[in-house]
C-alpha cells in the first residue's frame, strides 16, 4: 500500500472515532429593524461576533439536562461600535431562550436574543460527569 494513502486512511479513521467538538458558545438571532430581516449568529465563547454596528460577546451558555424542561441561558455582553466612535456597552446580562423579552437588548435598530447553546458541554449534565 502506498504510504500517503495509508496515512490518509488512518487520519480518516481517527477523525471518525474521535469527533472534534464544536466550540462552546451560543446561537443567537438578531433582528435588523430597518430591513426587518432576521439573522442567525453563532457566537463562540469569549469571541466577538459582529451584527451591524453591534459587537456581541457570549461569556457563558448553559442548557438544562434532557429530563428537565428545555432552557438555554447565556450571559452576553453587547457593545455598539458605530464607525469612527468609541465602543459603548449597551447590554450586559443573562438572556433566556424561553423568555426573550425578560432580559432583552433595547436598541433603536437591532434586537438580539439567545436561541440555543452551540453544544451541550456547558450543560449541568455534562458538568456532573
Amino acid at each position: 500500500m502506498n504510504r500517503p494513502v495509508s496515512i490518509a486512511i488512518i487520519a480518516t479513521a481517527l477523525a471518525a472515532a474521535f469527533p472534534v467538538r464544536a466550540e462552546d458558545g451560543a446561537v443567537l438571532q438578531g433582528l435588523d429593524k430597518v430591513t426587518a430581516r432576521v439573522f442567525t449568529l453563532e457566537a463562540p465563547k469569549d469571541k466577538p461576533v459582529r451584527f451591524g454596528t453591534l459587537e456581541v460577546i457570549v461569556r457563558t451558555c448553559s442548557k438544562t439536562p434532557p429530563e428537565e424542561p428545555p432552557e438555554s441561558t447565556a450571559f452576553v455582553e453587547i457593545y455598539d461600535v458605530p464607525p469612527g466612535e468609541e465602543p459603548r456597552r449597551v447590554f450586559a446580562g443573562w438572556m433566556f431562550a424561553s423568555s426573550p423579552a425578560l432580559s432583552a437588548l433595547e436598541h433603536p435598530v437591532y434586537d438580539v436574543w439567545v436561541t440555543d447553546c452551540m453544544n451541550d458541554s456547558s450543560s449541568s449534565a455534562a458538568r456532573s460527569e
